[in-house]
């Protein structure tokens, strides 16, 4: 999610759902997994215990999205 040129400002977000309905979402700029339903809210708290799992959802902001969104602004600004 990002909304300005401002590297910083970017967010990553992974949600889980099932049946239509996110039970479960890990947030960036939480740096967590947090429930959204009673099923989702067990899920996040054994899920924020792996402290290895957490570390490495951390740098998947790093990873999937600083590196693409340098890409994506000189494609598309250059464009408009």
């Amino acid at each position: 999610v990002f909304n300005s040129t401002e590297l910083k400002d970017i967010e990553y977000i992974r949600s889980y759902y099932y049946n239509m309905i996110e039970f479960t979402r890990f947030d960036s700029s939480v740096g967590k997994y947090v429930g959204f339903t009673e099923y989702g809210v067990k899920n996040a708290e054994y899920w924020n215990k792996d402290q290895g799992d957490l570390a490495a959802m951390r740098a998947e902001k790093e990873r999937y999205c600083q590196r693409g969104i340098e890409i994506w602004y000189s494609n598309y600004l250059t464009k408009s």
